[in-house]
């Protein structure tokens, strides 16, 4: 199988992350964890106890009380929030508005990042991990053995989003795409950056299989070259 590795998949929504980090992970028998799923679920659960997702200070007394619990297999990933299956409400639109103003709050970001470093110590007992967010490369894991960070044309992106969700116009998914990428760009707290030694991939012109292919052999070509007496944090 080779040494255990963590792959981390930085970059904005609609670059074609979580389906090459599935589709990787499910190649190499890895571990799948889909970071933004958690973000998107703490959004949930402020919003159904009435908490203003605009007041940092309120998000922030509270990002310590949901339960959040996220399933690693590629095949049929989980995400749970006290105990609900909320997979579908995480996709809502009122998730998608909140998710960002949300993801800028210290304190939250304090409590997946915690969340999130044991699912990968976890992991890597396992073999590994493929962890995608926008991130992982640079603040969650940034001694992972591979790094990517995957971008594509912001129409490219729209498209693949709109027909993901099928009940938005292309132009109107562009211009939330860009409002979010501004959003997480700018925060304070860890901001989406390109990680120091990632291997940066533009998938505009490729299909999904075509990346699949090329992360494989980036990580199995890593694996190569790693030590056999690996250690992890």
């Amino acid at each position: 199988m080779g040494s255990a590795v963590v792959v981390a998949m930085d970059g904005p929504s609609g670059s074609g992350k979580s389906s090459t980090s599935r589709g990787v992970a499910d190649r190499l028998g890895l571990r799948y964890l889909d970071t933004g799923a958690q973000f998107r679920a703490m959004a949930v659960w402020m919003i159904r106890h009435g908490i203003d997702v605009h007041d940092t200070d309120a998000v922030a007394a509270r990002a310590g009380d949901p339960e959040i619990v996220s399933g690693t297999d590629p095949l049929e990933p989980t995400i749970r929030l006290d105990g609900e299956d909320v997979a579908a409400a995480i996709r809502s639109a009122e998730a998608t508005a909140a998710v960002s103003p949300v993801a800028t709050v210290p304190a939250v970001r304090q409590r997946l990042l915690e969340l999130q470093r044991a699912i990968i110590s976890t992991a890597l007992a396992e073999g590994g991990i493929v962890v995608e967010g926008r991130d992982i490369g640079s603040v969650v894991w940034p001694e992972a053995e591979v790094k990517l960070y995957l971008t594509a044309d912001p129409a490219a992106r729209a498209a693949r989003r709109a027909a993901e969700n099928g009940s938005r116009s292309v132009e109107t998914t562009e211009a939330e795409l860009l409002r979010r990428d501004a959003i997480d760009s700018g925060r304070t707290t860890a901001p989406l950056v390109v990680p120091d030694g990632a291997v940066h991939l533009d998938t505009t012109p490729w299909e999904l299989d075509e990346v699949v292919d090329r992360v494989v052999a980036i990580v199995e070509e890593a694996r190569r070259r790693a030590p056999s007496d690996r250690t992890s944090s």
